[in-house]
């Protein structure tokens, strides 16, 4: 666990080893260094691991901010109950359980399985108690009502992906380290450190880009910070990217500039269908509604297909949009067609040490995807991924009938803040039977709950990220061990998932966990034994689990996922190496990567090709459109992510985040003063926020960051409630969806502003 060769004294005498730890905070994973008072049982410094394969000391103000984490005095660390009063008060964990097991499987017996929904939030990416066991609860609850903080923003491109590729988790990732033209689109990874990208030192790797020779285009409404480290900045129009992309695509191939062959797993029927599809968006046709110049856009195509090697790159804002799995496509087209898919410095596959769906079975052949396999009650917004979208969560409790959920549970999620028309969701929230919250605060959502289960701090349990190494820019490993001792009697979180389990399958609050770990294990084991492909195909499936032993939980599964990996690596291996193990840059794997029918990239889906149609639309109505309508956009901030950490100091503290930016064009027209309130409305919902007067942002469009507004009744966190700032999903309209993957648009809602005098009464 620790490094004893690198260790000091504290004042106190304690001896201070070092404890080196991947930053479960966000997806850059960076390597930490942690100085640990072993007799306090405390972190006293935290600094960048300058070892770390991946990140080499980089490291975020959100990685430094770990202690203050784990210190923080509003983290709830035992079970709360709600009382008649509608406060909470502490509780064991027996009690806790019994009145879970005493109300949740009776409202299932009532009204059937789906009428008990789910929400998992964006944390629970870094949690290995979720990922590893997470379906398993998911499954025995054996609801339809699943929804997820990925619906909200980022299923676009999963299913876009899944649909060329074959599987939502093969996702084509910017070779960042040796390319030599980065396109990217609606993204400020300088500010998220990547997303879908795993990529410490985001600004580092950028500046390499340019220091080579190479070139940065950057596509955003507003210049970022990722916009002013580019070459050039394209300030598009909200919502229109995939207009763009089909205007670079024109190009392309009118000038006869793609790749020839662009790929071998591409068919010529594919590839003459999008060759037509491009054909009716000249830069000419498409410069209006984008908002860009003609000569721009053939520019910086002929650059793209020219450069020694390129990549195209979107994320946020090019999913949560009214063309999101379309852009989402689009771009992984235009990297197919110059030629730029599956090489070095274009896009490219991961090759994760814990494996992947495309890591498992038939190598280059599958069943493909397919959603809609089942659709929301009231609105029939479709399944993705086993999913529901997340716009619908608010509707499917607070619409009377058959199927209205009736008990939620919530896993380390505050959708209240994170989904599309959050003062509906607040009220419905409150006509639940029944909800459960596994969560470290008393946040926005936690508070309607009846049963709050805390987790251990980050510094209180293991960490592996099975997600974020299948989204790195390079391969590698790391194992991270608790740092910290867990206080009596708090369990280890993959223990309070399982004892949830053992409750919704019947088992009674005193289920035997180690019993249903020992199932869930045997059951994983049994699925490489019968894998013919498996390296203990054939093997005894009681002779594997004795092999694993004495490991039990994320650890044991953690171990069975490498032994069964792409490497020859066990967790011995990793727990040997603390600043992880280099698997190398990302190399070709196409075609064993793919799992579509067919053995070769679907470059041109049906169910895509046919959205085309609402691009030809969107061009019409780019005429007709009111000069004077502002459009909304969100953005993202270093230290901040998403909505759940705000109550530590170091991350708050400066000049105040949640600002409206405003162009000085509009603030003129509108009257609207730098550092004055304004009111902010759109068809759901108004707000006040501060203005922040700026040629950052483009004429006509106006930003608010997402994850604020923690000002609401019944908030129990102290630093956040003082710098609450405002919710913008109070202005997000839940109708308003993209209609492949029911994602809520919350980039380009129409809004008005008007300077007010005093503060509007805040929705929610």
């Amino acid at each position: 666990m620790w490094r004893l060769d690198e260790c000091r004294m504290s004042e106190y005498g304690h001896p201070m080893p070092v404890a080196f730890r991947t930053c479960p905070l966000c997806e850059a994973t960076c390597g930490l260094a942690l100085e640990v008072d072993a007799a306090a049982h405390t972190v006293t410094k935290v600094r960048g691991d300058a070892d770390d394969v991946l990140s080499h000391g980089f490291i975020c103000p959100k990685g430094v901010s770990i202690k203050e984490l784990h210190d923080d005095a509003d983290r709830v660390r035992t079970p709360l109950v709600r009382q008649a009063d509608g406060s909470f008060a502490p509780a064991t964990w027996d009690e806790a359980f019994a009145l879970i097991a005493r109300r949740l499987p009776a409202i299932v017996e009532e009204h059937g399985r789906d009428a008990v929904g789910a929400y998992v939030g964006n944390p629970a990416a870094h949690s290995l108690a979720f990922l590893l066991y997470g379906k398993v609860l998911l499954k025995a609850i054996g609801t339809k009502q699943i929804f997820s903080a990925s619906t909200v923003d980022q299923y676009p491109k999963q299913a876009a992906s899944a649909l060329l590729f074959g599987s939502g988790t093969t996702v084509a990732i910017p070779d960042l380290d040796r390319t030599d033209f980065l396109l990217c689109l609606g993204a400020n990874p300088m500010a998220s450190n990547g997303s879908l990208m795993t990529a410490p030192d985001v600004r580092g790797r950028l500046r390499a880009i340019r220091r080579r020779g190479g070139t940065i285009v950057v596509v955003d409404p507003r210049r970022s910070r990722t916009a002013r480290e580019a070459d050039e900045h394209l300030a598009i129009r909200p919502g229109t990217d995939a207009l763009l992309l089909m205007a670079l695509l024109h190009v392309v191939f009118d000038e006869g500039l793609e790749a020839t062959p662009p790929s071998p797993h591409v068919s010529d029927d594919d590839l003459a269908t999008v060759r037509a599809l491009a054909r009716d968006f000249a830069p000419e046709a498409v410069a209006p509604a984008t908002g860009l110049d003609a000569d721009a856009i053939r520019r910086v195509a002929r650059a793209f297909a020219t450069a020694p090697s390129a990549v195209a790159y979107g994320r946020i804002g090019t999913t949560t949009q009214a063309f999101g799995t379309t852009a989402s496509w689009l771009i992984d087209v235009l990297n197919v067609v110059t030629g730029n898919l599956d090489r070095p410095g274009g896009a490219m596959f991961p090759l994760p040490a814990g494996g992947l769906p495309n890591t498992k079975g038939a190598p280059g052949r599958g069943r493909g995807a397919a959603f809609g396999r089942w659709t929301s009650r009231v609105r029939g917004l479709p399944e993705v991924f086993g999913e529901l979208p997340a716009a619908a969560l608010a509707e499917e409790i607070d619409t009377p009938g058959a199927g209205r959920i009736r008990a939620l549970l919530t896993i380390a999620g505050n959708p209240v803040i994170s989904t599309p028309n959050s003062a509906r969701l607040a009220t419905a929230l409150d006509a639940l039977d029944f909800m459960v919250s596994v969560d470290i605060y008393v946040n926005e959502t936690t508070r309607h709950a009846d049963v709050i289960l805390p987790a251990p701090s980050p510094l209180e349990k293991a960490h592996f990220d099975l997600v974020f190494q299948g989204f790195s820019v390079r391969n590698h490993a790391n194992w991270s061990p608790p740092v910290l001792p867990r206080p009596a009697g708090m369990p280890d979180e993959w223990r309070t998932v399982l004892r949830l389990v053992g409750v919704v399958t019947g088992q009674g609050p005193d289920a035997d966990v180690a019993a249903i770990d020992d199932f869930v294990a045997r059951a994983a084991i049994g699925k490489e034994v019968a894998d013919e492909r498996s390296p203990w195909h054939g093997r005894d499936v009681e002779d594997v689990l004795a092999e694993l032993a004495p490991r039990t939980g994320t650890e044991r599964m953690v171990d069975l996922l490498l032994r069964t990996g792409p490497y020859d690596l066990t967790l011995a291996d990793l727990e040997a190496r603390p600043h992880g193990v280099d698997l190398g840059p990302l190399a070709p794997r196409l075609p064993e990567v793919l799992r579509t029918p067919s053995g070769r990239v679907e470059l041109a889906p049906p169910a895509l090709v046919a959205d085309v149609a609402r691009l030809h639309d969107a061009l019409d109505a780019a005429a007709d459109a009111d000069p004077g309508q502002l459009v909304l956009i969100g953005r993202r901030h270093l230290r901040s992510n998403n909505s759940w950490m705000h109550n530590l100091p170091l991350l708050v503290r400066g000049p105040e985040r949640c600002t409206l930016h405003v162009h000085p064009d509009d603030a003129a027209r509108l009257a609207l003063v730098d550092g004055a309130p304004a009111g902010v409305r759109s068809r759901v919902g108004q707000l006040t926020a501060t203005v922040e007067v700026t040629e950052d942002i483009r004429p006509g469009v106006v930003s608010l960051p997402h994850g604020w507004g923690h000002d609401l009744d019944g908030v129990a966190m102290g630093v956040a409630r003082a710098h609450a700032g405002v919710n913008s999903n109070v202005l997000t309209d839940e109708t308003a969806v993209e209609p492949l993957t029911g994602t809520a648009i919350l980039n380009g809602i129409p809004v008005t502003l008007t300077p007010v005098a005093a503060p509007l009464a805040t929705a929610g």
